[in-house]
């Protein structure tokens, strides 16, 4: 069958095999908490009761829902069962504030929202008396005096087929299948209104370049409420890829070693912890052991993809798998055959490490507005570029505009809109269909093909007092590749002569170091202020400082004793720094660095 609505992968898979496993949840059993699978044709059938359970609500093709929740399948029954009758989900993160859970339910004209537990309850319980469209709440764990998902499903005696039939016949590819507002940094979220034919036609790019084999094992983590990881999910429909659903990210690890995946999808930060973790590990050695160790580093350091080093490096390289990498495999479940990572910038270094470690990290590139992938690094070492975001993907055009290299694209995957917003979509879409991602890139030519790199955000540009410009995510991501850098945020800009850094420190490599060096600290914030160790952070900027024009270059920084973290407000869900945020917690701090 030809698919062109996000719902007929599912019918797709059912007519080749209704009793495949889809989905699989842990949930709380009489002996603890077990795997819970869920077929394909058992994940119709929750949908089909969602879809009851709508229409039995007087909820009609257009109308809003809200779903706010963690990884589950309820999640995607909700989804799928509104979707196939006309109505738009609209996805929210669990951590964002009560003011935006406001503003989203009031703008999208939300008329039911699904929630996880209490805690998402309490923030939106309120909303009862604010919102006019609200009509009610369903949670999907039990709660007293609420809703309760199963036990709605459970009183639905059947689902009407022959009128869920006919409103997924009436639901055309051109249809508003979800609205996601963005994060975002500053201002108000913005609606994105995605169409069928938008996800479905990059889904359809995406399958072609990377190799999924159906029947294989899914870790999914990332939130669904994201564009990236929804349209993963429906990737992983698509190529019948079995998903597991992990706990939660602090059972990340455990779950990777249960499960045994074939690939997942991630984040760079999720990927630097891991690292973290590993080096820790490797300092916890002693002897033999740990020269072992970091002569493997060193040797996956030197690691280029699509080159052979020769005979010699092959053997070395054998060896360091064999001894010490195979143990990072072993960490990850064992048969990981690629990892792909996006949202944000990835240090080369570290992607030069994994796959050096025989695990294939793929980074690719791409925004809601584009549902969600542009472009992406392919699994062929040939095919892949460190330090780019890859190849476009077939159906996508993208282009550098002439005066200030931002990074176009044009395609059926092109957003239809903001929702309510038509002047900002203009703002973003030109007359031509180009849309203007806000990105400034250039093109690196590497075994005979073009490869996207990504230079910065052309909001984040600014000027030095002597008319220089700065680019401070490529000074940023430079400095994360030293062991004791673990966040950074380059400052300056206006009437500053040079730029600085406020700087989070690695504590973990951090306390390791102090302690090998027998320094004595009361508490981190003692620890950060001992001139050994801004001498030794000191020595880390000057090593990368050299990468850069002198303009470039960190001339001052301060170490902050605190994480910036998605629950302390300085970073997005998607774990992107919030730089107006950070500026005006830290103004003292920036203040210092432009002292004279």
């Amino acid at each position: 069958m030809e698919v062109k609505r996000l719902f007929d992968y599912l019918t797709k898979q059912i007519e080749i095999d209704e009793n495949a496993l889809f989905l699989s949840y842990k949930e709380q059993g009489v002996a603890g908490k077990v795997w819970r699978d869920y077929s394909y044709q058992a994940v119709q059938d929750n949908s089909d009761l969602v879809s009851q359970f709508l229409l039995n609500a007087g909820l009609k093709s257009g109308d809003k829902i809200a779903i706010i929740s963690a990884n589950r399948p309820e999640w995607n029954f909700v989804d799928i069962g509104s979707q196939q009758i006309g109505i738009v989900n609209v996805p929210m993160y669990p951590t964002i504030s009560e003011d935006d859970y406001l503003y989203i339910f009031k703008d999208a004209a939300i008329k039911l929202a699904f929630v996880e537990n209490d805690t998402i309850f309490q923030k939106v319980n309120p909303l009862m008396g604010k919102v006019e469209s609200l009509q009610g709440i369903i949670s999907i764990d039990k709660l007293e005096g609420v809703t309760h998902f199963r036990e709605a499903l459970g009183a639905i005696k059947s689902a009407d087929s022959t009128q869920i039939k006919m409103l997924k016949d009436a639901v055309g590819e051109d249809d508003i299948a979800t609205i996601i507002y963005t994060s975002g940094t500053t201002g108000n979220p913005k609606g994105v209104m995605l169409t069928h034919l938008n996800i479905v036609s990059d889904l359809t790019g995406v399958s072609e370049v990377i190799p999924f084999i159906a029947g294989e094992k899914a870790l999914s983590f990332l939130p669904l409420c994201h564009s990236f990881e929804r349209a993963v999910f429906f990737a992983y429909l698509m190529l019948g890829i079995h998903i597991y659903y992990a706990e939660s990210l602090e059972k990340i690890a455990e779950n990777l070693k249960e499960v045994q995946p074939y690939c997942f999808t991630t984040v760079p930060r999720l990927l630097e912890k891991v690292y973290e973790k590993i080096m820790q590990k490797g300092n916890e050695l002693s002897g033999f052991k740990k020269k072992l160790f970091f002569w493997s580093i060193s040797l996956g350091e030197q690691y280029e993809l699509g080159v052979n080093k020769g005979l010699w490096y092959n053997i070395r390289l054998f060896i360091a798998r064999k001894l010490v990498f195979s143990k990072w495999q072993e960490a990850l479940g064992g048969r990981v055959h690629f990892i792909v990572t996006g949202a944000a910038a990835m240090q080369p270094r570290l992607i030069k490490l994994f796959c050096s470690a025989g695990i294939d990290v793929i980074e690719g590139y791409g925004l809601t507005e584009t549902s969600p992938v542009l472009t992406v690094n392919r699994i062929s070492e040939r095919e892949r570029c460190v330090g780019t975001i890859g190849i476009p993907i077939p159906g996508v055009e993208i282009k550098l505009a002439e005066e200030d290299g931002e990074i176009l694209a044009k395609g059926k995957n092109i957003m239809k809109g903001y929702y309510n917003r038509p002047d900002l979509t203009e703002e973003v879409i030109d007359k031509d269909g180009w849309f203007h991602t806000g990105d400034v890139g250039v093109w690196v030519k590497k075994f005979d093909k073009e490869f996207l790199k990504i230079t910065d955000r052309k909001k984040e540009l600014f000027k030095t007092a002597g008319g220089k410009y700065i680019a401070p995510q490529a000074i940023e991501n430079k400095m994360k590749e030293s062991p004791y850098i673990e966040q950074i945020m380059v400052v300056g800009g206006d009437d500053k002569k040079f730029i600085g850094a406020l700087i989070v420190p690695s504590f973990e490599q951090l306390t390791n170091w102090a302690k090998e060096n027998q320094i004595n600290y009361k508490d981190l914030n003692d620890l950060i202020q001992n001139p050994n160790v801004l001498q030794l952070i000191q020595s880390e900027i000057d090593r990368l400082n050299v990468h850069f024009g002198h303009w470039e270059q960190i001339k001052k920084f301060e170490l902050l004793p605190a994480e910036w973290t998605i629950e302390s407000g300085l970073l997005t869900p998607t774990l992107k720094v919030k730089r107006k945020k950070i500026q005006e917690q830290y103004t003292t701090e920036i203040d210092k660095i432009f002292i004279a």
